[in-house]
């Protein structure tokens, strides 16, 4: 392996903040008040600015260095996977602030709790790639990963079912059933974040 750490360093910051916003989300889903989910908002607009730049800075440091600790294709692969994570959840924070949606729901409560899950158990596994010591506890974060994205597709085809049986408003329908795909989406970009760490566990382990 390469003496250079820079990546490794970049993609636990870019893990760090992933986390970070995750839980942000959450917090945001369980404020009833208005004004202080728009706090929430501005917090997770800030963090998705800091890894769009740590994303840039990753990029950039791959077309400076021709040895890389794992395969160019896995660093681009795991940089974008890692954005897209935050992209989708800032675009669930707008649509939930735009909207004027109470996110008191169960199923949206639930979504935004296996987001912070999903998003907590990438940076354990991010974390894990700087000596691959630890494949235990990087496969069963995986794992952990996977499970939420599976009850994440049941949340939501419930959400979803509920949500035609019992709200009568054809706007609020509207408006929720765009922030359920969002959030379900976010669990579908975690899993594909881990598919890429997992590949390069297989590569190099």
């Amino acid at each position: 392996m390469p003496k250079n750490k820079v990546f490794y360093e970049l993609f636990e910051d870019v893990a760090r903040v992933v986390k970070e916003i995750g839980i942000t989300l959450n917090q945001m889903i369980n404020e009833s008040d208005k004004d202080k989910r728009a706090v929430y908002l501005s917090k997770i607009e800030d963090l998705e600015h800091k890894n769009d730049d740590n994303s840039h800075k990753i990029f950039t440091e791959l077309g400076r260095n021709f040895i890389t600790p794992f395969d160019r294709e896995d660093i681009h692969s795991l940089a974008s996977a890692l954005d897209d994570i935050a992209d989708y959840i800032y675009a669930t924070a707008k649509k939930i602030h735009i909207y004027s949606v109470n996110p008191n729901d169960s199923a949206i409560s639930k979504m935004g709790e296996l987001i912070e899950q999903g998003t907590s158990e990438i940076e354990i596994a991010v974390n894990g790639l700087r000596d691959m010591k630890n494949l235990r506890k990087m496969t069963e974060a995986m794992v952990k990963i996977n499970s939420v994205e599976n009850q994440a597709d049941d949340v939501y085809d419930l959400g979803i079912e509920k949500l035609f049986e019992t709200e009568n408003d054809i706007k609020t329908l509207i408006k929720k059933r765009e922030i359920f795909s969002s959030m379900e989406t976010v669990t579908d970009k975690c899993e594909d974040a881990a598919n890429v760490i997992e590949s390069i566990i297989i590569k190099y382990a």
